[in-house]
């Protein structure tokens, strides 16, 4: 298992399930096309970028330089690596047929491919120090999600820590994991409340 501080963007949810087996780090899936008009996904992005840095891993067929494309001239800021899996023909085995152009996907190759992919880029693990254990019941205890001003402390919490406005609880928790532990979270939810009865 390799630990990555970057973020790795893929493009469907097939190529998560099989990169998960490969890294420890959080992995981003861009629904193929679905980037193109996806503003809260790319903001996303975009944050990574500048905070830890992108790794993008999509398939090596024409659609698959299309998306890297997009995201590359979408990233104005930041530390972006590309990760190229070689041109290997054949299906996936949930598939029915081959993809337009016959390669397999992210999802299709072994992972000694993928591990290579990776060390060709220069990616070895890196040691991650923050542990993850920012839950969902986390957030729902301290009012992020699940209350009737869940959305708003979320908008308080992400401009106290210049995260994107836009992005959804779920969102948050992964980000929120790669930046602090549930304690750290705790004193930043303790202070935004004394903020507000100051007020």
């Amino acid at each position: 298992m390799i630990k990555i501080n970057q973020a790795v963007i893929v493009e469907g949810k097939y190529d998560k399930i099989k990169l998960s087996s490969v890294i420890d780090g959080v992995i981003i899936v861009t629904n193929g096309f679905g980037i193109f008009k996806d503003k809260e996904k790319l903001e996303l992005i975009r944050y990574y970028a500048e905070k830890t840095g992108i790794i993008i891993l999509t398939d090596s067929d024409n659609a698959g330089r299309k998306i890297r494309g997009y995201i590359k001239g979408a990233i104005k800021k930041g530390s972006i690596t590309n990760v190229h899996i070689p041109d290997i023909f054949g299906k996936e085995k949930r598939k029915t047929k081959p993809s337009a152009e016959g390669k397999l996907g992210v999802e299709g190759v072994d992972v000694k491919i993928l591990k290579e992919a990776f060390a060709k880029a220069g990616i070895s693990s890196d040691e991650i120090t923050t542990p993850k254990d920012i839950t969902k019941l986390t957030m729902f205890e301290l009012g992020l999600s699940g209350g009737n001003d869940s959305s708003n402390l979320r908008k308080k919490l992400q401009s106290r820590l210049g995260l994107p406005s836009m992005l959804s609880a779920g969102a948050l928790l992964e980000v929120l994991n790669t930046m602090m532990t549930a304690a750290e979270l705790r004193e930043h939810i303790a202070a935004l409340k004394e903020i507000e009865n100051d007020l």
